[in-house]
């Protein structure tokens, strides 16, 4: 199947699952640029598509819209200098969920001890329980 050259709003939003606000609304901030018809209607090219593609990945993966700028319009300047700049912010976010692990772990045992006086307590409590109803 031939791929399309040109995407009606309706058609991305179907294709990605997300609303036609949300495209509008990156467009509205500058991350996409779609041409317009003469009745205003938005086209968007296979270059928009595979910007909006990107948009969507870096969401998933935590980065922030004005990271993902970046990101995205170093592809325009240079390639080299777009896979460094991901790089950076790639490292940047495996650093903080780093962080939030630990941070996670630490819970997870803290909530473990908890768990284990509260059981040990209710032991001790239902022990006396049954000596007093003896």
């Amino acid at each position: 199947m031939k791929e399309k050259k040109e995407y009606t709003i309706s058609e991305l939003a179907k294709e990605f699952d997300i609303s036609p606000r949300t495209i509008r609304y990156y467009e509205e901030i500058g991350l996409l640029s779609p041409k317009r018809t003469k009745g205003n209607q938005r086209i968007f090219s296979r270059k928009d598509r595979a910007r909006l593609k990107l948009i969507l990945r870096g969401k998933r993966l935590g980065f922030s819209l004005e990271e993902i700028r970046e990101m995205v319009e170093m592809y325009e300047v240079s390639e080299p200098e777009q896979i460094r700049v991901t790089l950076k912010y790639g490292d940047k976010r495996l650093k903080e969920i780093e962080e939030r692990i630990q941070e996670l772990e630490m819970l997870k045992e803290d909530l473990l001890a908890i768990r284990e006086r509260l059981i040990e307590r209710l032991k001790e409590l239902e022990g006396k329980e049954g000596k007093k109803e003896k």
